[in-house]
């Protein structure tokens, strides 16, 4: 039985686990929960549309939102559902935004949309798009280690201090090396 909830119910719990979540990342980490759970139960998480944008996947009336400072009360999610953020931000929450900008434009879902937006438009992420993008490429593996919020933020202790100065831009490579 499908039990969506708001996208907003879904930024909470990343901003939850990710604490200082960037606007850019947390709308490409609501895109990879959204795959992943609809690939996983086949319904969908939220009830919002992602569309894409110049900078990827957006929920945009999430984002309208919350740049016009309206508010929503939060729904708690299921197990189920906490379950998938919890995958995504194992998977995927080391990444930077640029980095997941970079991901979610070499996938199909993403490039499909683009394909007819038109410039500084958006363009609907059909969900059957995202389920059948995330079935054959972005589920885990049976014997793939699952991680926990913990974990990840053991992981992250002086990331800042290591990056050093000089930063650039990962390549398509070393992003999925470090999915892996």
């Amino acid at each position: 039985m499908n039990m969506s909830v708001s996208a907003h119910d879904v930024a909470a719990a990343l901003r939850e686990r990710l604490p200082g979540l960037p606007t850019k990342k947390l709308h490409k980490l609501l895109y990879y929960c959204q795959g992943h759970h609809l690939a996983a139960t086949g319904d969908a998480l939220f009830t919002e549309t992602i569309s894409a944008w110049d900078m990827g996947p957006v929920v945009g009336t999430l984002w309208h939102e919350e740049r016009t400072g309206e508010t929503r009360p939060s729904t708690p999610l299921s197990e189920g559902q906490l379950n998938t953020v919890g995958y995504v931000v194992s998977r995927y929450g080391r990444l930077t935004g640029r980095d997941l900008e970079a991901l979610t434009h070499s996938e199909s879902p993403w490039q499909r949309a683009n394909e007819r937006r038109l410039p500084q438009a958006s363009s609907r992420i059909e969900l059957s798009w995202m389920r059948e993008h995330f079935r054959m490429t972005g589920a885990p593996d049976e014997d793939e280690e699952q991680l926990d919020s913990a974990e990840v933020m053991t992981w992250l202790e002086g990331a800042q201090a290591r990056r050093g100065d000089d930063l650039r831009p990962d390549s398509r490579a070393e992003i999925a090396a470090r999915l892996r």
